[in-house]
């Protein structure tokens, strides 16, 4: 696993400059353990890590350049995703 995250990680921040490597991996964990929750919750039958890794892959493709301003907009996240003091790659 931590390989997968690594490769997700070192993707958002391609796509993403102004987050950390710190908040980029919390996001990869986050995204991972949104799509698995909700995808129990609607009663599908578990696919396997690759089907997730293809799904946190699509949405850092289509959401990564905005992910920082998600903390903004949605006050519930922001004590995950407060990047203040992390170091800037």
């Amino acid at each position: 696993m931590e390989e997968t995250f690594q490769k997700l990680t070192m993707r958002l921040l391609e796509k993403n400059s102004r987050l950390s490597a710190a908040r980029a991996r919390t996001w990869v964990e986050l995204l991972w353990e949104d799509f698995e929750a909700t995808y129990a919750k609607a009663g599908h039958d578990y696919q396997g890590k690759e089907m997730t890794e293809k799904m946190v892959a699509r949405l850092i493709e289509s959401y990564g350049t905005n992910l920082h301003e998600f903390a903004a907009r949605n006050p519930k996240y922001k004590h995950l995703l407060d990047d203040s003091n992390d170091v800037k790659h």
